[in-house]
């Protein structure tokens, strides 16, 4: 089970976004010093739900200023994007980086209208501009004298420059925040990025996408490979001590979906809608769910759970809401050097 630091830094105060994005630029840096094995960036718009808000640049800066930690995106919303754009720009960073990107790709957010409406984009065509761009994407990498009549763009171009490092192209996942989502996936053969879900949703989803891609055809090296690429979230933080760990932690999580359902009513009020409603509580917002916190034995013994479910990694949110820059620096120090070397060979996780 590999491990990777999802950078989803919250700035409150729009005052606050310079420094913000500066500590995550260190955090990035101090990951890659550390030996984790990803990074994930978000795309989230005029909410301050995260700060950098472009992926595409953030993810430039860290592939120039860190030298061997994979670069990924969980994800770029791909209905506010234009795909050969896109395309020329991830080609561009996967040299920067060579061959360090996954490109991570969503349809866009399921909550804030104003990412759609600040980008003149309507919603209800989100999900076909995310197939229609993915496809152009991978074919202006591998296509020369490209052409391409869709619904949403007609193109024409010669050949794409730079050409990918990574042959034939940079790595591509999706982002499924159902299971219907995840399906097609395993029926297509690739591997998928979940959200956050219980460790029994979790399990059901992993065994039922195994299934599915064995029902599909594909052999067993084809299954254990994809398996390996698929993530799934959880937020985390270590300490010395349980008690120092839920006392660090906790509020700041609290805090968090504060935030977070503040802005959601916020825009409730002012639009009249909601792009999702959510008939029962989500597992990101339940502590027992979406929270991995303790003392590095309480997390080697959560994780070591979630280990024999089958998955190829983690996307760990280190630094949750307000934390500071120091005590987020500090949980990831004590993952790395005292949780993680758990799971480098499994024979040595604690019981």
């Amino acid at each position: 089970m590999k491990f990777s630091n999802f950078l989803f830094p919250a700035s409150m105060d729009p005052n606050n976004d310079h420094r913000v994005i500066e500590e995550t630029l260190r955090e990035a840096q101090l990951c890659d010093e550390l030996g984790m094995e990803m990074l994930w960036l978000a795309e989230h718009h005029f909410d301050g739900i995260c700060a950098y808000v472009d992926p595409v640049t953030f993810a430039a800066a860290l592939a120039s200023s860190t030298k061997q930690i994979q670069i990924g995106f969980a994800v770029a919303q791909m209905s506010l994007h234009h795909p050969v754009r896109m395309a020329e720009q991830m080609s561009l960073i996967d040299n920067i980086s060579k061959g360090r990107l996954v490109v991570g790709l969503g349809r866009g957010t399921a909550y804030n209208i104003y990412d759609y409406q600040g980008y003149g984009i309507d919603p209800a065509e989100a999900y076909d501009r995310l197939i229609e761009a993915e496809d152009i994407m991978i074919k202006a990498w591998t296509t020369e004298n490209y052409e391409h009549k869709g619904k949403y763009w007609n193109l024409r171009l010669p050949l794409l420059r730079p050409r990918p490092y990574t042959k034939p192209h940079p790595s591509i996942v999706r982002a499924c925040s159902s299971e219907e989502a995840m399906l097609g996936m395993a029926r297509a053969g690739r591997p998928f990025l979940m959200n956050i879900q219980s460790n029994e949703v979790t399990k059901h989803r992993m065994d039922l996408y195994r299934k599915t891609m064995r029902e599909s055809g594909f052999d067993e090296p084809t299954v254990a490979n994809n398996v390996d690429n698929t993530w799934v979230w959880r937020n985390i933080f270590v300490a010395e001590t349980d008690a120092e760990a839920k006392r660090l932690a906790m509020p700041a999580f609290e805090t968090q979906q504060a935030f977070r359902s503040a802005m959601r009513e916020k825009v409730y009020k002012e639009q009249g809608l909601l792009l999702k409603q959510e008939t029962a509580p989500a597992a990101r917002n339940q502590v027992s769910h979406s929270m991995l916190c303790g003392s590095p034995a309480t997390v080697t013994e959560a994780l070591a759970e979630i280990d024999k479910i089958g998955v190829g990694g983690l996307i760990l949110v280190f630094r949750i809401g307000p934390m500071p820059y120091d005590v987020a620096a500090n949980s990831i120090r004590l993952f790395m050097e005292k949780v993680a070397p758990n799971f480098r060979n499994k024979h040595t996780i604690l019981h």
